[in-house]
């Protein structure tokens, strides 16, 4: 709500406000439906009560994890939990929408992998298969709200709940191989999107951003280093080969696939999926480099500072494309 004149950031913050406190309150039941079954809201604690729980307490800890998964739903922004994510992205300033699309989702993951993986294994025969529908849901949903899209902003809000299914394809593999898996791709996609928000923040002038595809015809031109920076970010998030996108995509999948036939459905969906999100993500690029300038230059010149994030960010995309042992070094760890 940063933007105090415009109704779309109003709009934005108060849809935010009101699915967060309805999905905080999911979160919350559930903590104390736990906290009834096991008597503690420490995480080693609540593992070692559900490893001996009762049978006739079993249904009390399957519903706090129900509304637990809820609440980190909404947090990760996974169909169906996902309704506010398009219109506060829209809404928001882009630099804050970059955080959110990044850090937000980055901690969320990172609890949410903490508290089922660590707290919850006796349950996971339960949740696992649960967590594998919202995978699937989200992977499709995701990807086709994003091809109909023409706002760059909504494109990407749909994209981040399509990858949110993709980081929960891994969900279902044994707790080490998809901490490894997730925590890699949570650092290259933080990357990654931080750099497609950025860009499009670089642009802005007078209040004003780019917010069509279209906006960005001929941007090559005229930008050609931000074009290129640009061009870097979305081929990875479509997931091809010398990205960091591909890299943490291939390690998702290989997590899945090691548990079996439901990791491996799981699997394929992602690759279908990946597929499809080519279109939408190739389609800026073509605007960008195959489609001529509409009207005067009406964007801002690029700071040094966003010209020197952007090569960071691109950088970093590409070298953990190629060199990936570091990062995944320090996710076993």
């Amino acid at each position: 709500g940063m933007h105090r004149g415009r109704v779309e950031s109003q709009e934005a913050a108060l849809k935010y406000f009101v699915t967060g406190a309805f999905a905080s309150a999911f979160f919350l039941y559930g903590v104390a439906l736990l906290y009834g079954v096991s008597g503690s809201t420490a995480i080693d604690k609540v593992a070692l009560a559900l490893a001996a729980l009762p049978a006739d307490e079993a249904p009390l800890a399957l519903l706090g994890a129900g509304l637990l998964l809820v609440g980190f739903g909404f947090k990760v922004a996974s169909v169906p939990f996902h309704m506010w994510a398009p219109d506060v992205y829209e809404g928001a300033p882009t630099t804050v929408t970059g955080f959110m699309s990044a850090g937000v989702k980055a901690a969320a993951f990172g609890a949410l992998l903490r508290v089922f993986e660590s707290a919850l294994p006796g349950l996971a025969s339960h949740w696992q298969p649960l967590v594998g529908v919202l995978a699937i849901v989200s992977m499709v949903v995701g990807n086709l709200a994003a091809l109909a899209q023409t706002s760059l902003k909504r494109m990407l809000a749909y994209s981040s709940i399509a990858h949110a299914g993709y980081l929960l394809t891994a969900f279902v593999a044994a707790p080490l191989v998809a901490g490894e898996a997730m925590l890699f791709y949570l650092v290259a996609y933080a990357a990654v999107n931080l750099g497609a928000f950025g860009a499009l923040a670089a642009l802005s002038r007078d209040g004003s951003e780019p917010l069509a595809v279209r906006d960005l015809s001929g941007l090559a031109d005229r930008r050609p280093a931000l074009a290129a920076a640009l061009t870097v970010f979305l081929v990875s998030l479509t997931g091809i080969p010398i990205t960091a996108g591909f890299v943490g995509k291939f390690y998702l999948f290989g997590a899945a696939v090691s548990v079996g036939s439901m990791g491996i459905a799981l699997a394929l969906v992602g690759v279908v999926m990946s597929v499809v999100s080519a279109y939408y993500y190739l389609r800026v690029v073509v605007a960008m480099y195959m489609s001529e300038p509409e009207g005067e230059d009406a964007w801002g010149p690029v700071s040094p500072a966003s010209a020197f994030a952007l090569a960071v960010s691109a950088a970093l995309t590409l070298l953990l494309g190629v060199w990936p042992a570091p990062l995944l070094a320090l996710a076993r760890i």
